[in-house]
């Protein structure tokens, strides 16, 4: 009897002791996991929420009295996901901890709550189709038109990039929107992070948790500056085209259209300018349509001939970051799927896109090259003759006016987030008093803004030279080379060997066409610039 006894006492205390043993060792698994030094298995993560869920009483009863508090004065704690404050969650978990962030069916974060409870607060979701709009207006934008300087440097090697460039972007878009879901302790996903910043940081963890962030924030500012600054050159260039004889230099049709970009220095939202979007976008397509039925009707004088299988070796790369650029729209693209009322559409419609934008793209390409040869000029609205050509360019100028208010006021929400916002504690205070008016430091950063690109667009004249060194620069960056690597880093426990062959073939690949394109397009840019060669 007492041998009974005493083997199953000591039964109990060895179960005890291997239960303890494992939850520890799931629970120091996990933070590391956590930290980024390992990644830990189904059973240690079950074990990591199991040990979570026994300190919850404690950690709840520790924290109710702030929770309370919060409630009542609408704090701002739990304001971003990397504060770590307490929100009032049916689990009752950490709002810093990225695998316990919201699902979709808990309370909102306190901020959230100040800015208005209900339906009323939340902004209205759009559908598949208004999602692939706007994807198309950042695809089919007034950029297309260096697309047939590209080919005439390319070939068809140019017309397969098209098609190249097409694939990847499509494909980076898609791994780049599964970085923001993490599966759930159900194996559900759940999307835990917001914006590519988001992402980026959660890469750089725990060592430099916020430089992936601002390393983005870095290439998204060049890339809508630069944006802003090639609808500048690109409109003096097409006014000056437009009116050859008039005794205006292309730099001083520069000046006379950044004078009517100066009121964007006082734009609070962008209200005012989006009524005019789908105007510019329809008049891009006509825009289009009449350059391609004017090369229609010249079918019969096509140069098929002129179309090359071998390349400019040193000017193709710079046709690479041409036909890049053409493509970027992963910067908006986390919060449109966001914003989207059903997110499972979001791969069938980054499908269709490209698929539209691919074929519109090499058609216009290949019929405007076959139409101009070796003639074609860097923007294609140029080889029009004089009587089609100010018509259709004043269109365009219209167009790239009202076109730069938004990455203009992008730009600026960028810089006054990163460099003057007291809340974040950056290095200036804030451009906005208690009544919500610009103060004048604010004022100066937009107008230094606004004079910044024109002097860009004085001294450096040259669209697609310009064009394909932004595509080069920062367009591979995060088109092609950060969605990939973040990709490898965040899910490689769930990759199949497809996916990862594809993202290391992606980021190589890019990281070859980003090097040599940016080099090709310096050494373009110091040439124009030695012998004075105009755009």
């Amino acid at each position: 009897m007492a041998h009974l006894i005493r083997s199953k006492f000591q039964n109990k205390l060895s179960n005890a002791a291997t239960s303890v043993s494992n939850k520890s060792t799931a629970k120091v698994s996990g933070m590391m996991a956590r930290m980024g030094f390992q990644a830990a298995t189904d059973e240690e993560g079950l074990g990591f929420a199991a040990c979570d869920d026994l300190d919850y009483d404690h950690r709840q009863g520790l924290q109710m009295d702030i929770m309370k508090s919060d409630d009542m004065s609408g704090g701002d704690l739990g304001e971003g996901s990397g504060e770590g404050g307490m929100v009032g969650g049916d689990d009752g978990m950490l709002a810093g901890d990225s695998h316990y962030q919201r699902d979709g069916t808990g309370p909102p974060t306190s901020g959230s709550i100040a800015s208005g409870l209900g339906e009323e607060g939340k902004s209205p979701k759009i559908t598949a189709w208004e999602a692939g709009w706007n994807v198309t207006n950042a695809i089919q934008g007034m950029f297309v038109l260096g697309l047939p300087y590209a080919i005439l440097h390319g070939g068809y090697l140019g017309l397969f990039l098209i098609i190249f460039a097409a694939v990847v972007c499509c494909y980076t878009g898609k791994i780049l929107i599964a970085c923001l879901y993490e599966d759930d302790e159900d194996g559900q996903l759940v999307r835990v992070r917001d914006s590519y910043v988001d992402i980026a940081n959660a890469c750089c963890q725990p060592r430099f948790p916020s430089l992936g962030g601002h390393i983005v924030n870095v290439a998204q500012i060049i890339e809508l500056v630069m944006t802003c600054i090639l609808y500048v050159v690109v409109s003096g260039n097409l006014m000056y085209n437009s009116f050859p004889t008039l005794p205006i230099s292309q730099k001083s049709w520069a000046i006379v259209a950044t004078a009517a970009l100066l009121p964007c220095a006082f734009l609070k939202n962008l209200k005012s300018v989006s009524k005019f979007s789908l105007l510019c976008t329809i008049a891009h397509f006509v825009i289009n349509i009449l350059v391609i039925a004017y090369c229609l009707s010249r079918a019969r004088d096509w140069a098929w001939d002129k179309v090359k299988f071998y390349i400019d070796v040193k000017k193709f790369p710079i046709s690479i970051g041409i036909i890049v650029f053409s493509y970027t729209s992963q910067i908006f693209l986390p919060s449109l799927e966001g914003n989207m009322q059903k997110p499972s559409e979001f791969h069938c419609m980054m499908n269709w896109t490209h698929i539209a934008a691919c074929v519109l793209k090499g058609l216009f390409a290949l019929v405007a090259y076959l139409t101009w040869a070796d003639a074609t000029k860097e923007v294609i609205t140029d080889n029009l003759p004089s009587t089609i050509r100010a018509v259709v360019n004043l269109f365009l100028v219209a167009k790239a006016l009202l076109s730069y208010p938004l990455p203009f006021f992008a730009a600026v929400e960028v810089l006054e987030k990163s460099f003057f916002c007291e809340r974040e504690r950056t290095w200036f205070p804030d451009c906005y008093g208690g009544d919500g008016r610009l103060k004048s430091w604010g004022l100066t950063l937009r107008c230094s803004l606004v004079v910044f690109t024109l002097l860009m667009a004085i001294y450096v004249p040259h669209f697609a030279l310009l064009m394909g060194l932004t595509g080069s620069l920062t367009g591979a960056g995060l088109c092609f080379l950060l969605p990939s690597l973040f990709h490898l880093k965040l899910l490689w426990r769930k990759l199949l060997w497809h996916h990862v062959f594809f993202d290391v073939a992606i980021f190589v690949i890019g990281g070859i066409c980003a090097i040599s394109g940016f080099i090709h397009s310096m050494e373009g840019l110091v040439e124009a610039y030695k012998y004075g060669i105009e755009d």
